[in-house]
């Protein structure tokens, strides 16, 4: 993975950098029973439909399936892709910074996006592509603020990310104990301990 700097010495990554690829797709009229065992062949929480130019449609994931399917007792060899897919697909361009990706996920309540390059399908990155990068990011950080590549007010700028404790997306996280809490977790904490 590489980093690029920005003109304010601070790490940059692109979505091309984080995404999953090859993308896994199932056509839109494959049955559920067959693109569930897809998923599970390539360990994988979601696919890309597409139609039969190979165009993306849509996306399905676990949850599409517990939800759309078994939650409503449909069989799943005559339930087709094309009737369970969220659509619109959310889509990302290879060259966003990954944090206007994220920002994006949050306007648009999604975890994920098909990553796509000139109308074409070339990835995908999840809220958990960026998290896995998250502690290089804090390191790349560290590392500048101790040779002096970062002064003044970005050396204590706020760190965003998930919540350690309820798991949502916070851009002002307070370390505690080892941990990144939200401020309505943080708050919580002090509420425990002066009980």
């Amino acid at each position: 993975m590489g980093f690029v700097l920005s003109s304010r010495s601070e790490p940059v990554v692109e979505v091309k950098d984080v995404m999953s690829s090859p993308v896994r797709t199932v056509r839109e009229t494959d049955n559920v029973s067959k693109l569930a065992k897809t998923m599970a062949r390539h360990n994988v929480g979601s696919v890309i439909v597409v139609d039969k130019k190979n165009n993306p449609l849509g996306m399905i994931t676990e949850k599409d399936i517990v939800r759309r399917v078994a939650a409503k007792g449909l069989h799943p060899t005559r339930t087709t892709a094309g009737k369970i897919m969220t659509k619109p697909l959310h889509t990302v361009e290879p060259k966003v910074d990954v944090k206007e990706a994220v920002k994006k996920m949050r306007h648009l309540n999604v975890k994920r996006f098909a990553v796509m390059d000139a109308g074409k399908l070339i990835g995908i990155v999840t809220s958990t592509d960026i998290v896995r990068i998250t502690p290089a990011l804090i390191d790349v950080m560290e590392e500048k603020s101790k040779i002096g590549l970062i002064t003044g007010p970005r050396a204590t700028s706020a760190l965003a990310g998930y919540c350690d404790e309820c798991g949502s997306w916070s851009d002002d996280l307070k370390s505690h104990d080892g941990s990144f809490l939200c401020s309505d977790c943080f708050s919580d904490l002090g509420k425990e301990e002066e009980a």
